[in-house]
């Protein structure tokens, strides 16, 4: 993947010879390092399994090429097991499964299963890791299991912690570490160099499933012979295994859109999909974050598909302000006055009963003449038709 880029650059630019060897090389040890980070796990919740606060954990349990999780930590579900759907949909039950709930990190070692990582799994407010989740993560690498951390705070920078993790000799990997200035990339207008369809799931608010539903795509048309791939924004598209992508909110903004452009570009070139779907990030409106823009000018999309949820009224955690979400209408309205098309709907079904599902499914489709899906509950069978009839291929 580095060496095309590289390579190409050193034969160009010959007065650089011995810079772009030395970047050569940082580029190999990075990608081994990286290669290494790979294993069993376990992932700690804090009582949040079933809540949206753990879409990380969420995200893992759907299945990563880069974590094998083997148990959750939380103390609320302990006892029971984790079972997910062929469609991805995460239940709870006492029914065994593979994946078994610990009331805690000390129930975990006691049961001597043996795991090479402790994922901190939720996202919390601030970005602050909890009492009860720090002392599972101290006794963790106490057990001399590494620490993956997707949280904003930075553990390595935290005295107590970093301390430990030099006692045991375990690593703290901060996934959400902010990159160097020296290694970020401005957007450049090597974007309009790709010539396969981009299409990026955007949300009409935070925590739908962007991700979700965007890794369900690439999986299905891939279960279709269709070569896809998925570039990812976000700590749990890393922890997944996803080849391409970036933090978007750990990025300096100057450089969010050349990062984005870099690592569409690169799984372009590397991959060579016929369909490139992008995960996208928080809302247009959203007023704590508004973000997506990016997406639609930078990343130069081919296509939006968008995901949303008709039971919710206000910005997921803005009702004290009263911070009303705009009807799903203006969300297309807004996305078609960029120049850009929303060419399927799909539906975060969360707290619907299967009738109120099927309702909205059908009200949907026939107001905005869009297709509808609902990605967890009847999957996404007939996108890859969508897709094709959207760009023209036989």
């Amino acid at each position: 993947m580095f060496s095309w880029f590289f390579v190409s650059d050193f034969f160009m630019i010959m007065a650089n010879i011995n810079l772009k060897i030395i970047i050569i090389e940082k580029t190999i040890f990075i990608c081994i390092i990286e290669m290494k980070i790979r294993g069993n796990a376990i992932v700690l919740t804090g009582g949040k399994l079933d809540s949206k606060n753990a879409k990380t954990a969420h995200g893992l349990l759907r299945g990563s090429n880069r974590f094998n999780v083997i148990s959750i930590i939380d103390k609320k579900f302990s006892g029971k097991y984790v079972h997910v759907n062929k469609n991805g949909k995460i239940s709870i039950s006492s029914e065994k499964a593979n994946i078994k709930i610990f009331k805690n990190l000390k129930s975990f070692i006691n049961s001597n299963i043996k795991v090479e990582y402790c994922i901190i799994g939720v996202a919390s407010a601030g970005g602050l890791l909890s009492k009860e989740m720090r002392k599972d993560v101290i006794e963790a690498m106490q057990n001399k299991i590494s620490i993956i951390n997707g949280l904003h705070s930075i553990l390595n920078n935290d005295k107590e912690i970093k301390k430990i993790s030099e006692d045991y000799n375990v690593n703290i990997h901060d996934i959400r570490e902010s990159k160097e200035r020296e290694k970020l990339n401005f957007w450049s207008g090597k974007i309009y160099d790709v010539k396969a369809p981009k299409i990026v799931v955007l949300g009409t608010d935070c925590g739908l499933g962007k991700r979700t539903t965007a890794k369900l795509i690439v999986e299905n048309l891939q279960m279709n012979n269709v070569k896809s791939d998925m570039v990812y924004t976000g700590q749990t598209g890393w922890m997944q295994g996803w080849e391409h992508g970036f933090i978007f909110d750990s990025t300096l903004n100057d450089f969010v859109s050349g990062e984005l452009e870099r690592a569409i570009y690169e799984c372009y070139i590397s991959k060579k999909p016929k369909y490139i779907l992008i995960e996208g990030q928080a809302a247009l409106r959203n007023p704590s974050g508004p973000c997506g823009s990016e997406f639609l000018i930078s990343a130069n999309v081919d296509g939006v598909i968008l995901q949303h949820s008709p039971k919710r009224m206000f910005y997921d955690g803005w009702e004290h302000v009263n911070a009303v979400m705009p009807s799903l209408d203006s969300e297309i309205k807004l996305i078609h006055s960029y120049g850009k098309e929303v060419i399927a709907i799909t539906l975060n079904t969360q707290g619907m009963t299967d009738q109120e599902k099927l309702y909205h499914k059908k009200l949907i489709a026939q107001d905005l003449d869009i297709p509808v899906f609902l990605p967890l509950d009847e999957g996404l069978d007939g996108i890859l038709e969508i897709l094709q009839n959207q760009f023209y291929e036989n």
